[in-house]
This record gives structure tokens, sequence and C-alpha cells, in this order.
């Protein structure tokens, strides 16, 4: 028996070695083709689920006032993510999650939900948590919770200076303001981190393979002090004349550092944009928004007659009987004038005078020195869609055009371009440019100025000293007269543009209210333009005050020296009839002015808008059909023009219609649907 049993073991013994030595030649070869064949392709493998590459945040630049205000910075925050692979209940955990955080449950379970189904580590719950969200996220102590660094931009000076400063969007990117126009200086360069996670994902070893380098801070030429006041100023005014928008510019006149760029209404940077806002209160009226700038814009008109004829501040110009026939088209004054000295005119705002001496001047130097003052092109201020205003050009003007651009009509300026405008008047006679930017230091230190530039000479010295002393005479005896300040001499010009109605084409007794102004006269400090848009009574009235308060605490937080008596000016409210002394509409329509009363004093007669189909001023409106939300507000931040938002998703329609031209202080409606 044992005989036969033992060649059977013997062959069992062979068989298993033999099975044994092929799975182990299998096994070798496997581990051969593994660490051999495929060893790059797992190295990598394991690499990419044990370690991993991310990019570290630089730091956004900040963005200062001269004095060294902040009005920009990011701080850091934590935001929270989930890895709903490891989430047992996904119900029970997006409703805690929605109570704890305040945000839509369903939403939330939808993306865990999601995670889940493409085997994703990594869902967002929700970014950039308040200090208590965090604590409470980490006090549940939840492994599946985790945390990433990141930063939230604030300003905290919020509605000063935010027309300026600008705004960014949810990643942090700038979308207006400087926020957008230095996105490349501000954002920084951000770092690398090499880092080594454990099965559960988690970070257990981190390497820096590079430093993030923080964005450059930018110093402004803006005074948070005389920021505030003209924000407070110009809100006051536009409240108690319900104006719908208003502007106001402070600058110095040597340089062109713009002081305060107040635009109205405000809005607080740190509120995102909501479903429904009304866009226009994002709008920088300063320099976005052209307007008609009526009288203001005689200053320009008297002094290139100064410059390019023999006139003089004493030479007799005949106003007649109050009224001229230019090419069967009658202008009318406020009142018959008869004989005015020229620098009488300017004071008294005289429509025929002014006329008189641009058709002493001629068309084609008008047109001239219309340009060489800066109108019709932008200033070159570092702000997106700024504005480059209307001039049209000599071959578009029609017969009566001299008459009308002589009277800021059938032109359209912004507050900015009038400032800096006044500004070569006040210096000297040299254009600057607006200088927002003092200057820039980089992360390491590195401090590089912004110099000033000077653009052209406009006028000769002599001449500008003699506008200075006309526009003084319009403060001391003429149509600006609430423009005076306590212990200061100063100058200036107002102007009460008549508003076109795009839809009847005819002028309204809403004005363009404006004031233009220097101080002190001999040697200028500062310059500041005010317009209200949509008033109901005159610039002397409107924003002639807004100048003498903003006028009055610039100086004293300049410290500049008073150079007469200190005496306190008393507050003036003109009566009706005292209110008539203080007209200044340019003329434009084709009727009488001064033969109707609007609400708080005399104004003009509506008449019809001169010059044919082609005359209204203002931005042609863009086709925003087909765009989805985003894109529409991009394109209304690029090109300026305010829009109103109704409903969601893709816009369907719009008036006015693409190509039509956009009304000053109107806004494109606009109905989004899915």
């Amino acid at each position: 028996m044992g005989l036969f049993l033992e060649p059977h073991r013997d062959r069992r013994v062979v068989l298993l070695t033999r099975a044994f030595l092929l799975w182990a030649l299998i096994l070798a070869g496997k581990l051969v083709h593994l660490h051999v064949w495929r060893h790059a392709e797992l190295a990598a493998a394991a690499r990419q689920q044990h370690n991993g590459t991310e990019t570290i945040p630089a730091p956004r630049g900040k963005i200062l006032d001269r004095t060294g205000q902040t009005l920009a910075l990011s701080v850091p925050v934590e935001s929270a993510f989930a890895d709903p692979r490891a989430i047992d209940d996904i119900d029970l955990a997006a409703g805690q999650l929605g109570s704890l955080l305040n945000i839509d449950a369903g939403r939330l379970h939808e993306r865990l939900a999601w995670g889940v189904e493409n085997r994703k580590a990594f869902v967002w719950i929700k970014r950039r948590l308040t200090d208590e969200e965090t604590a409470r996220l980490k006090a549940l102590g939840k492994d599946w919770i985790q945390f990433r660094r990141e930063s939230r931009r604030i300003y905290p000076k919020g509605p000063i200076a935010a027309h300026v400063v600008g705004t960014v969007d949810f990643d942090e990117s700038g979308n207006s303001g400087l926020e957008l126009a230095l996105e490349q200086e501000l954002k920084g360069k951000p770092g690398v981190v090499n880092f080594l996670r454990d099965s559960r994902k988690r970070g257990v070893e981190f390497h820096v393979l590079e430093e993030p380098k923080a964005g450059t801070d930018i110093w402004l030429s803006i005074d948070e002090r005389i920021q505030y006041v003209a924000n407070r100023e110009l809100e006051r005014a536009a409240r108690e004349y319900n104006c719908p928008t208003g502007s106001l510019v402070v600058v110095n006149p040597h340089n062109g550092e713009i002081l305060a760029m107040s635009s109205y209404p405000p809005f607080d940077p740190n509120e995102p944009v909501r479903g429904g806002e009304d866009l226009a209160a994002r709008t920088n009226q300063a320099i976005s928004v052209p307007f008609e700038p009526g009288s203001v814009f005689k200053v320009v008109t008297l002094a290139t007659a100064l410059e390019t004829t023999d006139l003089t501040p004493e030479s007799p110009l005949d106003c007649g009987p109050g009224y001229l026939v230019l090419h069967g088209r009658t202008i009318r004054d406020i009142h018959a004038y008869g004989t005015l000295p020229l620098q009488k005119v300017l004071a008294k705002s005289s429509n025929i005078g002014t006329i008189r001496a641009a058709l002493r001047v001629g068309e084609r130097q008008l047109y001239e020195y219309i340009r060489r003052f800066g109108f019709g092109e932008r200033t070159g201020v570092p702000l997106p869609a700024e504005s480059p205003g209307v001039v049209h050009p000599l071959g578009r003007w029609h017969a009566t055009s001299i008459g009308s651009v002589a009277m800021g009509h059938e032109v359209s300026a912004t507050a900015l371009q009038l400032a800096m405008a006044v500004s070569a008047i006040a210096n000297g006679g040299v254009l600057v440019k607006p200088r927002l930017i003092l200057g820039r230091q980089t992360a390491d230190g590195v401090w590089r100025e912004e110099p000033p530039v000077e653009v052209r000479r406009v006028l000769k010295p002599e001449t500008a000293v003699l506008m200075r002393r006309m526009m003084e005479s319009v403060v001391l005896e003429g149509t600006g007269r609430q423009a005076r300040l306590a212990g200061f001499t100063a100058g200036g010009k107002t102007g009460s543009a008549q508003i076109a109605d795009p839809a009847t084409r005819r002028y309204t007794h809403r004005y363009n209210a404006s004031f233009v102004g220097f101080a002190p006269v001999q040697n200028p400090v500062i310059v500041v333009a005010v317009t209200l848009n949509g008033a109901p009574r005159y610039g002397g009235v409107v924003a002639a005050p807004v100048f003498q308060r903003v006028a009055h605490e610039a100086l004293r937080i300049l410290g500049a020296v008073p150079d007469i008596p200190l005496e306190e000016i008393a507050p003036w409210a003109p009566t009706r009839e005292q209110e008539e002394e203080l007209a200044d509409v340019a003329d434009a329509g084709t009727e009488a002015a001064g033969t109707e009363e609007v609400a708080g004093g005399g104004g003009a007669v509506a008449g019809e808008v001169p010059g044919g189909p082609d005359y209204l001023i203002g931005p042609r409106v863009p086709d925003f059909r087909g765009k989805p939300l985003r894109a529409v507000l991009a394109e209304s931040t690029r090109s300026g023009i305010p829009v109103e938002l109704e409903g969601n998703g893709i816009a369907r329609r719009q008036e006015p219609a693409p190509g039509a031209v956009l009304a000053a202080g109107k806004k494109v409606r606009i109905v989004l649907a899915p």
C-alpha cells in the first residue's frame, strides 16, 4: 500500500511546487511590470494622490489717500469646503450647515450630492466666512469640513471716494473704478506651495515653492477730509432740490491733483450689487456722464475773445433791447441790458453779449480754442469709462451753431473737463493733466512718484489774469454772489443749461445747474466744479452755495492764508424778484426767455431743440440684447452707460434701442428673461 501512495504523494508535491513556482513567476513578472514598465505612471499617480501644488493668493495692494488714510484693503478670512465622500448623511449635513451659515440648504444639498455622484473631494460650503461663522463650523468638529485661507476686500471709509476707488467682484478682481483700472498692479503675483496629504486628504507637510508677491499700494491725490465735505454738501443740495444726479470735483489748478471727486447718488462699496439695484448709483457722474454746460461755458468763449481779438474787459458790447436775431433764430436775455462792457457781459451772463464776442472771434478760432481747453477729448485720468464729451467738427455746425456753442449748447462736457479748463485760467494759462495718483509703493518698499504733466499752453498769462478778474466780478456783483467766501477772494461762473427731452425734442424747465470757481483770486489754491442735474432752479441758487461751503472747508483743511478781512458771510435766500438777478439761462430755444416762471424763480420758456435731428448731445446706446447679466454689467461699466435692470437671465429687450442717443440723466432700461 505504501509503495502505491509514495509515487502519488511525490507527484502532488511536484505539482504544488510547480504551481508555487508559476505563481512566484507571475508575481515577480507583475512586480517587474509595475516597478519597471509602469513605474513612472504609478509614481505620478501616487504623487497626485498624496502630493499636490496649490497657488497662494497674493495680498491685494491697498489704496490710500494723500495723508495715508486707507480707502481699500484686503483682510484674511476663512472659507469652508467639504469632502462629500466622507459625509454619512447629506440631508442632515445640508440642513445643519444651512441653519448655521444662513445659506440655502437646498442648493448646498445639490452641490454635495453632485460631489458624491462624481466622487469629488472638494465642494465649497461658503466662502469668506465671518469670525462667528468660522467659530460655529469649527465647533462642529467634523473631519469632512475643512478650511482655506482667502481674503475679503473692505472699504473702511464706505461711500467716501467710492466712485473713484471702485469695487471688486467675488473673486477679488476689480470691476469698477481704480480697482478695475489698476487691476494688474493691485492684484500682485500669487505664490505656489507643494503639500503632502495623508489618506484622509489632510495636509501633513508643506513646502513653499514660490512666495506670493503682494500687490502695489496706490497713494491717491484725494484728501479724505475734503472728499467727505464734498460728498456731504453734494448730497445735501441734491436732496434739497430733488436732483437725480450730480457731481463735484476739487482740484489743485497748478499740478492737476484731484483733491476730491464726488458723484451723486452715493453707494457703499462694502455692499454687493443686488438684484433690482439702480446701477446709476455706481456710475461716476464726474467723468462718465457729459452734459450741456450752458453759461459756465461762456468763460471759454470770452477767454478766447480776449486772446484772439482786440476786446478787453472794458470793451462795450451792444446787448440791445434784450434779444438778437441770428439767421432767423431769436435769442434773448433775461433782461434788456443795453450796452455792457465785456466784464459785465460775464458778470450778468448775457447771452447776446457773449454771442457778439463769439462773432468777433469766428467759428474756426472758437472751435480751435474749445479743443485747446480740452473739450472733446478725454482728460487721461486713470479711471475706466471716461467720456470725451461732444464737440462737433465745424462741418457739422449749423448756421446758428456759433450762437449755441458760445452759450454752452450743442457741446457736452464732464465736470472734470470743466474743472481742468478753469484750472488753465487759474494757473496762468496752462492745461494740466488731472493727477489722481501721487505714487506707488511696492511690497518691498520701493516708491515711484507720479509726476505732474502739462498738456499745453492755452492762454497767455496776461489773458488768464484778466479772466480771473472778470470771474471775480461774477462773485462780487453778478450771478455768483452766493459763492462769496469769508476771508478769501473768489472767482467763478454760474451755469443753468436747460435739459432737452429726447421724446418731445423740446427743452424743459429743468436745468444742469453748475458753478465752477477758484480761490483765492490772485494765486488760486483750489478749483471747484459743481453740477446738479435736473435742478428746478438756477446755478447761482443751487450750485454756487455748494461751492461756497466746500471751498471754505477745503481752504481751511489746506491751511490757505486768507487774503481779505475775515468777515462772516450772512446766509442769503433770494426772493423771486432777486433770484431773477441771478438768472444765467443760456437761451436754448427759439422763444422768449424769462416770460414764464419755474418753481422757485424765473426761467426760460422751453423752446424746440435747434439744429435738427442730429443735435441731441449724448453717448450712443450699445446693443445689450442677447447678453447675460454679467456681460451687461461689464459693458455698462466699460462704456459708462447707466442701466436699469428688470428680471434675471439674458437681456431680451432694451429701451432706448441700440444706436440711439442717450440724453443726460437717462438710463437704458433692460428686460432680462431666461
